[in-house]
């Protein structure tokens, strides 16, 4: 099998040294070349032809993200971005993940090699995904969000007409979503079309600490609900997602009548940390029927059993298709375990899950 060929852009020259020994310590990966700037890269890769690019976002001449924007509109490729743990850093991050980046590794500010060495497994891991990824060529910007009426919800859209309520169901629904590779821009998606007025969500994305809080709030601006950061013993409320700090668990718990978050820090599951194992396991075990699970793009298997005990407790489960995914890997592993009800393209979840919300849920026939 031929090797990955991987082009590494920095202009920290500790950085490109380490990043390059790390790749070429893996036999079925090599680093082909070494950029400063990404001037010097747009050549290497016009040369080399990489299958992966590692980018950093604060460079000379030219920003990543100024880099990325014209890369994925005129030869899109997998890229993994790298970015420092700060929350300009998250920022930074989450709009090149919107722009096409597949994933991203979070340096540390000090400590530089022991920490690239540390995170050696993380990075080439990665890598690996990236190059198996479904990259899509970058479209034309978007125009700009029309201002908030007056009397409007600051940060929250008014870009399309308000929906009509959804009728009133008689059991509490609430939504749980797991993502990973891919998921930031998948979750999205799902949300933006919520009304205001839709069953609590709970998602795990697979975040590092820091780079939550700053994807919650991106969310926010975007949504009708509001998102948050979960934080632990909140009552879990229609009209609202929480999303798992990074490097914690969530899992959903009763206090009395009402549903509760739980955020901790016990030991990875899954290799992760948070896991969408915990969270979804919680739901099969205290929502039952009342639950409606999602699936989206990530590599690996996290969730894919526990997402069946949801399907079990009597959850209905939407799947994203591998067509729309950036990585088929979760939602693979959730198809082949049972879980799914609806295996669907990304842009069909959000449909499909207001048309059962607003129907009789036993007139709706299952796909699966």
């Amino acid at each position: 099998m031929a090797q990955i060929k991987v082009v590494v852009v920095d202009d920290s020259a500790l950085v490109r040294s380490l990043l390059t020994e790390i790749i070429n310590r893996q036999p079925d990966m090599r680093c082909v070349g070494a950029a400063s700037d990404p001037l010097v890269a747009r050549e290497m890769i016009r040369e080399l032809n990489p299958d992966v690019i590692t980018l950093d976002v604060e460079m000379p001449r030219m920003d990543g993200l100024e880099f990325l924007s014209r890369l994925m509109r005129l030869r899109p490729m997998p890229v993994v971005m790298v970015s420092t743990l700060t929350e300009q850093g998250a920022e930074i991050t989450l709009r090149a993940l919107e722009m096409g980046a597949v994933d991203y590794v979070a340096k540390p500010r000090i400590g530089i090699s022991s920490g690239l060495q540390e995170l050696a497994t993380d990075i080439v891991d990665k890598i690996r995904v990236a190059a198996c990824a479904h990259v899509k060529r970058l479209g034309p910007a978007p125009a700009a969000t029309p201002a908030p009426a007056a009397g409007t919800a600051p940060g929250h859209s008014v870009s399309e007409p308000p929906r009509a309520p959804l009728p009133r169901l008689s059991t509490e629904k609430i939504i749980c979503i797991g993502a990973s590779t891919g998921g930031t821009e998948a979750i999205r998606e799902v949300l933006v079309p919520l009304p205001a007025d839709s069953p609590a969500i709970v998602i795990t994305q697979h975040m590092p600490p820091g780079f939550t809080t700053s994807f919650a709030a991106r969310l926010n601006s975007l949504c009708r609900i509001n998102v948050e950061e979960a934080r632990h013993g909140q009552r879990i409320l229609p009209g609202h997602a929480y999303i798992a700090p990074g490097g914690h668990h969530l899992r959903i718990d009763r206090s009395g009548s009402n549903y509760v978050a739980v955020v901790e820090d016990t030991e990875p599951v899954n290799r992760h940390r948070p896991s969408v194992e915990v969270l979804f396991k919680s739901a099969a075990r205290v929502l039952g029927p009342n639950a409606l699970g999602i699936m989206l793009t990530g590599m690996g298997a996290d969730g894919a059993l526990a997402m069946r005990e949801m399907k079990d407790a009597g959850s209905y489960n939407y799947v994203q298709d591998e067509a729309s995914c950036v990585v088929f890997g979760m939602p693979r592993m959730a198809i082949q375990a049972g879980a799914a009800h609806e295996v669907l393209p990304l842009s069909q979840i959000a449909p499909a899950l207001l048309n059962r919300l607003a129907s009789n849920p036993a007139l709706v026939r299952h796909r699966i």
